[in-house]
């Protein structure tokens, strides 16, 4: 990654701090569930790289917030808010089209043993995590093929690669979307689009921060010890990710210098699978 000496327009994180190289001017970035965690990182990312950012989620205050915050960043005007429920999938496809950066991010999670799940839920995690997903790549490819350009990057995570107990649902989204992402670049080679998927480990986020209640429940275990006794125990780094860190490896996708990289997964995961 091309590492900038200082501050200079369009080559900032949301914390200011350098960031890969990276100009996005006239293009159209979608990011879904943006109103807060990753999504919100990645779309200010993405504005700050000179994208229009159509930003996508259920939660209108969120991204009220999301309008605030890049206003208060010099980005008035970049970042437009959409209102949306991904399990309308008509609307989300129509939602993608003329998209040239498409992040497929939003997602939700339910810590129970199989026997317990709820089938709803789980039908509306893979709705929302995997299907979702396909039909926003769907609406998106027309105009990425006719431009010769695009970029998917879909947020997975180590769950897309290993599995852990209690997470049926969100373990089987995240395995699909692999497979999902994999041949969306085999189809987009050909056309100058590429699809990745960038694997976190356990993110600094609402999400994660409701599962430590989840998973204390599920393992019989007091709140505090689950961070370290679950969530990390297989991490070598003993933290969390911040999401502005997720959003960087977002950017480094739709560089040039990444050109060459599609049906890739990005782990950062603090050594996770390297055991």
């Amino acid at each position: 990654m091309t590492m900038n000496p200082g501050p200079a327009p369009h080559s900032v994180t949301s914390t200011g701090k350098p960031s890969v190289s990276l100009d996005l001017g006239g293009r159209t970035a979608l990011v879904t569930g943006a109103a807060g965690g990753i999504g919100r990182a990645c779309a200010l990312r993405l504005a700050a790289a000179g994208a229009k950012v159509r930003a996508v989620d259920r939660d209108a205050a969120g991204l009220d917030g999301l309008v605030g915050q890049a206003r208060g960043l010099g980005l008035a005007g970049v970042v437009e808010p959409f209102v949306l429920d991904l399990t309308d999938l008509d609307a989300a496809e129509d939602a993608a089209a003329g998209a040239d950066v498409l992040v497929n991010n939003a997602g939700l999670q339910l810590v129970r043993p199989l026997e317990e799940f709820p089938p709803d839920v789980f039908h509306t995690v893979l709705t929302v995590m995997l299907e979702a997903p396909f039909r926003l790549i769907r609406g998106a490819l027309p105009q990425m093929y006719a431009k010769g350009w695009g970029r998917v990057v879909n947020l997975s995570s180590v769950h897309g690669l290993r599995a852990s107990p209690f997470k049926s649902a969100y373990v089987a989204a995240k395995h699909g979307l692999e497979g999902l992402s994999k041949t969306a670049a085999l189809e987009g080679a050909a056309h100058g689009v590429t699809s990745n998927c960038v694997n976190p480990g356990y993110v600094r986020t609402p999400l994660v921060e409701k599962q430590i209640e989840d998973q204390a429940a599920a393992h019989g275990i007091p709140a505090e010890r689950v961070l370290t006794e679950v969530l990390l125990k297989d991490s070598a780094l003993k933290r969390l990710i911040e999401p502005e860190e997720v959003a960087e490896a977002v950017a480094y996708l739709c560089t040039p210098q990444a050109s060459f990289v599609t049906g890739a997964s990005l782990v950062l995961d603090g050594g996770w699978t390297a055991h």
